[in-house]
């Protein structure tokens, strides 16, 4: 059973940094791309930033594009997502995803708020 923990938010200043991560079991880590989603209030859940299975391929939404980086570590079975320079409107719930055998996994969530 997949299973994905998230772990690393809070609160932190305008122009703060944080460092998120999520801990997989259940599914061999390394053979599945790995991403992070954020929600915020009253808005949709978007797509922050997705990982390859090697991690050679990396994409990032444009709004967090130059701020934030995502990384594996596939012995550690986890990724990872460092916020730099956060923003009042990075605020929101941070999940953990990946697809296994044509089923979402989600975590239960971080919560992160950008506030002075």
């Amino acid at each position: 059973q997949v299973q994905l923990v998230e772990s690393g938010g809070g609160l932190v200043q305008p122009g703060g940094s944080l460092r998120l991560s999520c801990a997989a079991s259940g599914f061999t880590f390394g053979y599945y791309a790995m991403s992070w989603y954020r929600q915020a209030p009253g808005k949709e859940r978007e797509l922050v930033a997705t990982i390859t299975r090697t991690g050679r391929s990396i994409n990032y939404a444009d709004s967090v594009k130059g701020r934030f980086t995502i990384s594996r570590n596939n012995v550690k079975n986890t990724v990872y997502l460092q916020m730099n320079s956060l923003k009042l409107e990075d605020t929101a719930v941070y999940y953990c995803n990946t697809i296994v055998g044509s089923v979402g996994s989600w975590g239960q969530g971080t919560q992160v708020t950008v506030s002075s």
